[in-house]
């Protein structure tokens, strides 16, 4: 047996019986209008200290282990969003100092590229100067060689020309004879000169 079967079968020893509970038209009523019947409520309340003090017990450090746990979890919770805060409000400060930062470094390297555009601007406008300097003397050495070209072209034409219109001249005036006699003087001249 257990004990709520025993401590029942106590209080109903210990009890009036039901038959001296009083019955009316609507159903069971007992003889105290709050209280129940002695006989229900002694083993009731014995098993409800039983199971409170088991429950205490037992289930209490459990209980009472999930409260501290549940504390410090809202308490490492609020702890990190306060840190996560202090850490947000410091990295706001940092960002808005190097915005500041931000724009004085972006006027000084626009103002390291104008430079740097200046300086190759002039360093360009320096090279071209060169450059068309040495293209100008270039091209009037070249005018200066076609011409020359030009020139020796033209005597040597000229040159073509007139010993052709001298062999021409030459073969319709003079007869075999007259031409002999020529070569022969040319030969005789050419041979002197040598000689002296």
């Amino acid at each position: 047996m257990n004990l709520y079967t025993v401590a029942t079968l106590a209080a109903g020893r210990l009890l009036p019986s039901s038959e001296e509970i009083p019955f009316d038209d609507k159903g069971y009523t007992t003889v105290n209008p709050i209280l129940p019947p002695w006989k229900e409520l002694i083993p009731g309340s014995i098993a409800s200290i039983i199971v409170f003090t088991l429950l205490y017990k037992f289930a209490g450090p459990i209980i009472k282990k999930s409260f501290a746990d549940r504390t410090a979890g809202i308490q490492k919770q609020l702890d990190d969003s306060a840190a996560a805060k202090v850490a947000a409000e410091s990295e706001a400060a940092r960002i808005r100092e190097a915005q500041g930062d931000i724009d004085a470094e972006r006027a000084r390297l626009f103002a390291e590229a104008d430079a740097q555009a200046e300086a190759l601007l002039a360093d360009g406008r320096v090279r071209l100067d060169a450059e068309m300097v040495e293209l100008e003397a270039r091209a009037d050495h070249d005018i200066d060689a076609a011409a020359g070209r030009g020139t020796d072209e033209l005597r040597a034409e000229i040159a073509r020309y007139s010993g052709d219109a001298v062999d021409r001249i030459v073969e319709g005036t003079l007869d075999d004879a007259a031409q002999q006699d020529l070569i022969e003087g040319f030969i005789a001249r050419v041979g002197a000169g040598v000689a002296s």
